[in-house]
């Protein structure tokens, strides 16, 4: 059996940067194993598998589509740049007709679509509610040490912490953050956090960043993902809050970096833009 196989750079309009993802197109059912046996041989944080619905359905013309998403060692509830990945295969590579395509997924309908050079997913918001420190004190000192932080908030929809760092710190205080995995997996073992996200206000005046983020899930077997559209569906939220804005433009700033273009809505979800690079076309043998 083959399996049509792509790489796509998520969050960037450049080849080796953004955050990539693995992305299978199946013409028929695959057998339940094969899928994390799939995202285990190609050890990219995430490799999505579009499937088709109904027979009948076709890459090209429909326009609903089921998609799930798995790390090297499970599967997971959310993945936004795999999501832009899964749409840019079928936007870019298979020419699919449609201005809007759907994907039926474990967090329900996300919708994607086209707009100029960007590609704008339909996202749920997650509220991160304020966390007592003391709970999670280990883990954010395994993060950042003795560094200033103004704020801690815990989203349960996500198991995500967000970590921020006082507003003196610059951007390149967080990129030089030095983090150990196993650190991490030492300080946090009851299950309640299933990803870190450390954040700093950006310099919003003019066409800066509004924020600046990394991300760290090593309780999925990632250290660190480059470029995060589920961390975003919860920065997305407190950074409204926070600068009073619904219009935002996001940095991840992990070694590979990439750009997310956020737009708050009144219906409880965020669109979150970003540019696509199709850097590998192929087919698993199996």
């Amino acid at each position: 059996m083959q399996i049509p196989i792509f790489t796509v750079d998520a969050f960037t309009n450049r080849p080796f940067s953004g955050n990539p993802a693995a992305v299978c197109l199946l013409e028929n059912d695959l057998d339940e194993d094969l899928h994390q046996k799939i995202a285990t041989e190609m050890n990219l944080s995430e490799t999505a598998f579009i499937r088709k619905l109904k027979p009948g359905d076709d890459f090209t013309k429909s326009s609903c589509f089921g998609l799930r998403w798995f790390t090297p060692t499970n599967e997971v509830p959310l993945c936004g740049h795999a999501t832009l990945a899964s749409a840019a295969v079928l936007f870019h590579v298979q020419k699919n007709t449609n201005s809007v395509v759907t994907f039926v997924t474990l967090s329900g309908e996300l919708k994607a679509r086209q707009v100029k050079d960007h590609i704008v997913l339909d996202l749920p918001l997650y509220t991160a509610y304020p966390q007592e420190l003391k709970e999670v004190e280990e883990l954010i000192k395994a993060a950042v040490g003795d560094m200033i932080v103004q704020d801690v908030r815990y989203s349960p929809d996500t198991k995500k912490l967000l970590v921020r760092l006082s507003d003196t710190y610059e951007r390149s205080v967080l990129e030089d953050l030095k983090v150990s995995a196993q650190r991490f997996l030492s300080a946090e073992k009851t299950g309640k956090v299933k990803g870190l996200i450390l954040t700093v206000k950006g310099n919003s005046s003019g066409k800066g960043h509004d924020f600046y983020s990394r991300y760290f899930a090593p309780w999925y077997g990632v250290l660190e993902d480059p470029v995060t559209g589920s961390a975003h569906a919860v920065l997305s939220s407190y950074w409204s809050e926070q600068l009073g804005k619904k219009e935002m433009l996001a940095f991840q700033c992990s070694r590979r970096g990439g750009e997310l273009k956020i737009s708050v809505r009144n219906d409880g979800r965020v669109d979150i833009a970003g540019q696509t690079a199709v850097v590998l076309k192929g087919n698993l043998t199996l």
